[in-house]
């Protein structure tokens, strides 16, 4: 790949700096809690894999945790998402996850191993961390990514995220320091395919760390009171209402198709704010990130702010009366009407099919 230098953000040719040549490879900090990885490490392996094929070197999955059978589980794992190598560091204090110790390990690790990407979820737990590396190591993060890329001129990484209120997409480098860091919320990135069959390099890593020199202290575990909110972030299925409905008596359509066929609930911000619904079924940039099988979007104008929600859903259907709404830009299927009209018609439609389809069966 050509060392040719780039043009840095005013204009300037690039070179990057001859001790930064030495940072190789793209990891993720795979997000595991009592056994269990969360899938948004596993979304980013896989794309972990893409931006290291771009750049012809190896993708490193690092899982942090005390030591057990679930944590040799998740390395097997993170292999068959496409990690090549699993930097294993395990130590007693690292059983329960805390800013401190894992903040300080992970930049011993990285200052030894010299990764040029570190991606991790913008999950409650990846924010807080990422933060916390990106301070210590004195590097450039950018967060809440929705799409990731490599300049080959520069070897750099191109991240872009919303700004300015979620009306503009930005691209972001950090050219003069590496690692070079994101985040990515879940769902963005699309599940890579798991082949069982890889395997690939365990390096084991025992850091020398004390519990009395940890100022928090995990009391007791308190299992998520979020668990029986909407999950509209793994639901393959989202029917979503916006200000198109009118008043939130009419928010009854949407539920009613969404029963029909076995749906979440989603709505815009405006809806949340107004009171019609929980801020747990907000999709937008500063709601949830979904990416179903079928998004049914009903009175939604298509603001920039919710679409990066929900854009990568595979198939979206758009109903509003304006047909130059900028939803029409990105829909699948576009229908040009009132959705007050619309829903109740695909509903009826709806059971019918998979009445008939249940009878045929």
């Amino acid at each position: 790949m050509s060392e040719a230098p780039s043009k840095g953000p005013q204009g300037r040719r690039f070179q990057l700096p001859e001790h930064l040549k030495a940072y190789q490879g793209v990891w993720v900090i795979v997000e595991q809690e009592r056994g269990q990885a969360h899938s948004v490490s596993w979304e980013l392996v896989g794309e972990a894999r893409k931006l290291a094929d771009k750049l012809g070197t190896d993708v490193g999955a690092v899982v942090l945790g005390a030591e057990s059978p679930d944590l040799d589980r998740i390395c097997g794992e993170a292999f068959g998402f496409g990690a090549d190598v699993v930097y294993k560091v395990t130590d007693p204090v690292l059983a329960d996850y805390r800013t401190e110790p894992y903040a300080r390990v992970m930049t011993e690790v990285v200052n030894a191993h010299k990764p040029e990407i570190v991606l991790l979820g913008a999950t409650t737990l990846g924010r807080d961390l990422a933060g916390a590396i990106a301070t210590t190591l004195q590097t450039g993060l950018t967060a809440d990514c929705t799409e990731l890329d490599i300049y080959a001129e520069n070897r750099s990484l191109a991240a872009t995220r919303p700004t300015f209120g979620g009306t503009l997409l930005c691209t972001i480098q950090t050219l003069a320091f590496r690692p070079q860091m994101a985040t990515v919320r879940p769902r963005v990135m699309a599940m890579p395919d798991r082949d069982e069959s890889r395997v690939g390099r365990v390096i084991e890593i025992t850091p020398a760390l004390a519990e009395e020199d940890v100022v928090t202290k995990v009391l007791r575990f308190i299992p998520d009171s979020a668990q029986n909110e909407a999950q509209l972030a793994f639901a393959d299925i989202i029917v979503a209402a916006g200000k198109g409905l009118g008043k939130p008596e009419n928010l009854g359509l949407v539920w009613d198709l969404a029963k029909v066929l076995g749906a979440e609930v989603g709505v815009t911000r405006p809806l949340v704010q107004a009171g019609w619904a929980t801020f747990d079924r907000q999709v937008g940039q500063t709601g949830k990130t979904v990416r179903p099988k079928l998004y049914i979007a009903a009175g939604i104008s298509g603001a920039i702010q919710h679409r990066v929600g929900m854009e990568k859903a595979d198939l979206i259907l758009a109903i509003n009366t304006d047909r130059q709404a900028p939803i029409f830009d990105f829909a699948h299927h576009a229908i040009v009407g009132d959705a007050l009209q619309v829903l109740p018609a695909l509903t009826e439609a709806f059971a019918k099919r998979l009445q008939v389809n249940r009878l045929a069966s």
